[in-house]
């Protein structure tokens, strides 16, 4: 049986722009009891993502924000310690929901054993997760990759956007990465294998980007927004597709960019070049997730998918490794090993 206390960080307000150290509260409790028919699960690996700053927004959006005083959400990977579930019993390894706590408890729905034969356990909270599973489905389904097109993604070294990229080359593309500094962008080249990688700090950033896209852009896996938009949306060929996958550059802002009003300018790309812009949450394919798993576990296990992983230790280091996730200072996914 595990300690009888249960460490667990809790949203302590909400923030006002970026969030700071004081909007996180570490707490120390009672173990939780599971009762009829529920599991107690030990959590090995917590699972630290962008979305997760909606979530500490009571603004209205596609999925409930936490509340202030409730355990941060997010995904895990853990150990059940303790059954009353007949599915599940001690020792297994298990994917869920448990949040940011050691110790959480389950009546066993959206609960997926794991094998740890079959792969790192901890890969079931990246490439072979949800950020996996975002790459696949956003970009079959919305950029639609055709042999010798181009693609460009931002946030390239991170687990989405390197499983785009990579895809794509699969698919026949001409894949090229953004992503912050020399050494991001020497890992696209050399160890997730992009044509070419564009650093969005250099000064002269949107000539790179044009030079490294000489016939245009025909997807764009947008995860950023802000100026990396601003450097794309001139390259984009007839007929580009846009999936929205996210806007981390924006997820802080208090107000409203200054400056004048370009949605005309949008809106009239969208109809001369007939662009496809659209937005999705991964949850919007759920019914492709076997196709997934099987081809992504396929893709991984040949190693014609690569993946790094960026690992935090101790539950206390998520409030800060979660404050550089938005900030882009972690290579790849983002994990905290909490026991």
């Amino acid at each position: 049986m595990p300690d009888a206390q249960n460490r667990r960080i809790v949203l302590a307000s909400r923030p006002e722009g970026e969030p700071k150290p004081d909007d996180f509260r570490l707490e120390t409790g009672a173990l939780p009891e599971p009762g009829a028919g529920e599991v107690l699960i030990r959590t090995r690996w917590l699972s630290l993502d962008p979305y997760m700053r909606g979530r500490m927004s009571d603004a209205k959006s596609y999925a409930k924000p936490v509340e202030v005083g409730a355990v941060m959400e997010g995904g895990t990977v853990g150990e059940v310690v303790a059954s009353n579930n007949e599915r599940f019993h001690e020792g297994d390894i298990v994917l869920g929901q448990g949040g940011w706590q050691e110790h959480s408890v389950s009546d066993g729905k959206g609960l997926r054993k794991l094998d740890p034969g079959t792969a790192p356990v901890q890969t079931a909270l990246g490439v072979l997760g949800m950020p996996g599973m975002t790459a696949y489905t956003g970009l079959l389904n919305i950029g639609q990759p055709k042999a010798g097109e181009t693609l460009v993604v931002a946030a390239a070294t991170g687990p989405v956007g390197s499983a785009v990229g990579q895809i794509a080359k699969l698919k026949g593309c001409r894949s090229v990465g953004i992503a912050g500094g020399p050494e991001k962008c020497r890992m696209l080249v050399d160890e997730f294998g992009f044509d070419a990688a564009v650093d969005h700090r250099a000064p002269d950033f949107a000539e790179r980007l044009a030079n490294a896209c000489p016939n245009g852009i025909d997807i764009y896996f947008e995860n950023v927004g802000g100026r990396v938009w601003d450097a794309v949306f001139p390259l984009f060929n007839d007929f580009a597709r846009v999936p929205v996958c996210g806007i981390v550059s924006h997820y802080n802002d208090t107000e409203l960019p200054s400056g004048p009003d370009r949605t005309p300018q949008l809106m009239g790309a969208v109809l001369r070049k007939r662009l496809t812009l659209r937005g999705f949450i991964v949850w919007d394919f759920a019914s492709q997730q076997a196709d997934f798993a099987r081809e992504m576990g396929d893709w991984v296990r040949d190693g014609r998918i690569k993946y790094r992983e960026d690992v935090v230790d101790g539950l206390e280091a998520a409030p800060e490794a979660f404050r550089g996730l938005l900030k882009g200072r972690n290579t790849g996914k983002l994990l905290v090993k909490v026991a």
